[in-house]
C-alpha cells in the first residue's frame, strides 16, 4: 500500500520537531546541572578555605593541587582558571537560587571575567531575557551594551538596570547612543555613501538586530511615502513586537541637520494617518548619524509632538577606560 506522500512529509516533521524539542529540553537540563554542581564546588572550595585550612588568595597553592588531582581523576574541565571562576560563581552568586536556568557554564564563564558586579548582574539577567548565544553575549560584552545604556540614566536608573535588565516600556528604552557597528567593518578614516551603509546594514541584518535589541522586526528598506505627487523614502522600517509600533530609521553618514529632524518628522505623521491599524501604538523615529550637535537636536525636536529621537552611531568599538570613567563619575556624583 503506498504512503500518501504529504502526510508522510508531515508525520517525518512532527517527529523531527518533537526529537528537537528533546534534544533541546535535554541540552538545557545538562547545563543547569552543570552549573549548579559548579556552584557547589565553589562552594566546596570557599568552606575549605574559610575553615583556616588554605588563605583565600590566588597565589596560593590550593587552585594549582586541585587542578593537578581532578585533572587526574575526572578528566578536563578543571584547569586553575576554571576552578577560580568556579569559586568566583558561587561568590558572586551565594543563593543557588538566583542562578538562571537558561545560561550554560559557558555563558557564565564569560561573565565572570567582569570584575564589576553592577555589570555582572547586568548581562546575566540580559542574557536571560534575550537568549543570547555565546557569541552574542561575547558581542554585547565587548561593545560595553552595560555603559552604553547606563550612561543615559541616573544611579538609581543603574541600579535598576543591574538587577533587572533593561526593561522596554516606553520608545526611551529602546535607544542606544551610540549605536556600535563595529560589526560592518568600514574602516574610520573611508569614505562611503548613505546608501553603501544602509546595503551592509541589510547585509549584516543579523547583528544590526542584535544591536537594536529585543522585540525588533525587520520591515522593509527605502520604504515609499508618495505625498502630493512627490516620493519620499525611508531608509529602513522595523516593527517593535513589545512597543506595538514601527519604529522608522533614517541613516546620515555626516552630522544630522535640523531638516533631516523636519524630515523624519513628516515621515512620522504619514505613517500615523496612513499606515497605523489598530492595535498599533504611535511610530518611533530614529534619525541616526555620525555625528550630531546636542544644542542643535535640542531645539530642532523641542516643539515635535512625535517620539522622535537623534542618535550616533560608531565604526568603532568604544573606548573601555573612557566609559567606565564616565560611569563611576555619574555614580560617584549622586
Amino acid at each position: 500500500m503506498e504512503i500518501e506522500q504529504a502526510k508522510h512529509k508531515d508525520l517525518v516533521d512532527q517527529i523531527g520537531g518533537l526529537l528537537k524539542n528533546g534534544r533541546e529540553q535535554v541540552a538545557r537540563s545538562v547545563n543547569t546541572i552543570l552549573v549548579q554542581t559548579y556552584w557547589l564546588i565553589g562552594r566546596h572550595i570557599v568552606e575549605f578555605e574559610q575553615g583556616g585550612k588554605e588563605k583565600a588568595e590566588y597565589g596560593s597553592f590550593l587552585f594549582e593541587h586541585l587542578s593537578r588531582d581532578l585533572t587526574r581523576l575526572y578528566g578536563r574541565g578543571f584547569s586553575r582558571a576554571n576552578l577560580l571562576y568556579i569559586r568566583k560563581l558561587y561568590l558572586t552568586f551565594p543563593k543557588s537560587e538566583t542562578l538562571s536556568n537558561v545560561l550554560s557554564w559557558s555563558h557564565y564563564f564569560e561573565i565572570l571575567r567582569l570584575d564589576n558586579e553592577l555589570e555582572i548582574y547586568f548581562y546575566t539577567k540580559q542574557t536571560e531575557k534575550e537568549n543570547w548565544s555565546v557569541r552574542e553575549l561575547k558581542r554585547q560584552m565587548k561593545s560595553m551594551l552595560f555603559h552604553r545604556l547606563a550612561l543615559s540614566k541616573d544611579k538609581k536608573g543603574v541600579l535598576a538596570l543591574s538587577e533587572k535588565g533593561l526593561e522596554i516600556q516606553k520608545a526611551e528604552d529602546i535607544l542606544k547612543d551610540p549605536y556600535v557597528l563595529e560589526f560592518l567593518d568600514i574602516p574610520e578614516a573611508n569614505r562611503y555613501l548613505e546608501s553603501e551603509l544602509e546595503e551592509k546594514l541589510i547585509s549584516n541584518l543579523q547583528n544590526f538586530l542584535l544591536e537594536l535589541g529585543k522585540g525588533f522586526t525587520f520591515e522593509k528598506r527605502q520604504y515609499r511615502i508618495s505625498i502630493s505627487g512627490k516620493h519620499f523614502y525611508v531608509d529602513l522600517v522595523f516593527y517593535h513586537r513589545i512597543l506595538k509600533c514601527f519604529v522608522l530609521i533614517d541613516l546620515k553618514r555626516g552630522e544630522v541637520t535640523h531638516q533631516d529632524v523636519g524630515q523624519m518628522n513628516l515621515y512620522l505623521n504619514y505613517f500615523k494617518k496612513e499606515v497605523h491599524t489598530e492595535g498599533d501604538n504611535a511610530p518611533i523615529g530614529i534619525v541616526l548619524g555620525a555625528e550630531k550637535d546636542h544644542i542643535l537636536v535640542e531645539y530642532a525636536t523641542e516643539s515635535v509632538s512625535n517620539k522622535l529621537f537623534v542618535s550616533k552611531y560608531q565604526l568603532y568599538l568604544p573606548d573601555k577606560k573612557q566609559l567606565e570613567n564616565e560611569l563611576n563619575k555619574l555614580l560617584d556624583s549622586e
